[in-house]
């Protein structure tokens, strides 16, 4: 009887192997390596600090603070995307957007924007007590805000070389 046991364990079929993995999104694992990545992460990064550090505050106040926070959390949503565009591979996948003009774009836009975003937020910093919660809050979100600046301009000339390069290939 342990003989019969034994031989139908032998002719039962083998489990089929399954692949855990059925994502058909890719994941560009380099992309956090590259110029352009290393610049989308440290906008993100500064530009949450930036709304975050005015937004802990009574910003509400100064219509200045409010368009500080308007751009800083526009930046922050519209770089998000197109990091998360970057990181899945969407760009190659959607052949139909004109990715780097795209590209470009957003980030002469944003440098543009938040340029005027850090002087203001720079400037408001007088509006507070020194030493208080608010002037120290707005203090180091101005000094993001010109940190953010400058991501963004480094994001603006590579997308720009990255825009002529496509253009000449044409």
């Amino acid at each position: 009887m342990e003989r019969d046991a034994v031989t139908l364990a032998r002719r039962s079929p083998p489990v089929p192997e399954y692949n855990t993995s059925t994502s058909t999104l890719a994941f560009d694992q380099h992309l956090t390596t590259t110029p352009k990545g290393i610049l989308l992460m440290a906008e993100i990064v500064c530009g949450m600090l930036v709304w975050i550090l005015v937004g802990g505050t009574e910003y509400f106040h100064l219509s200045a603070l409010c368009w500080v926070m308007f751009v800083s959390i526009l930046c922050w949503v519209l770089t998000i995307c197109l990091f998360i565009i970057y990181l899945t591979g969407a760009h190659n996948r959607i052949q139909q957007v004109p990715w780097t003009t795209l590209s470009l774009c957003l980030n002469s836009s944003a440098t543009a924007l938040y340029l005027v975003t850090a002087i203001v937020d720079a400037v408001s910093v007088n509006q507070a007590i020194r030493g208080r919660h608010n002037y120290n809050c707005w203090a180091a979100s101005a000094f993001f805000a010109f940190l953010t600046t400058l991501c963004y301009a480094g994001s603006s000339c590579l997308s720009y070389r990255d825009w002529k390069t496509t253009e000449e290939q044409q």
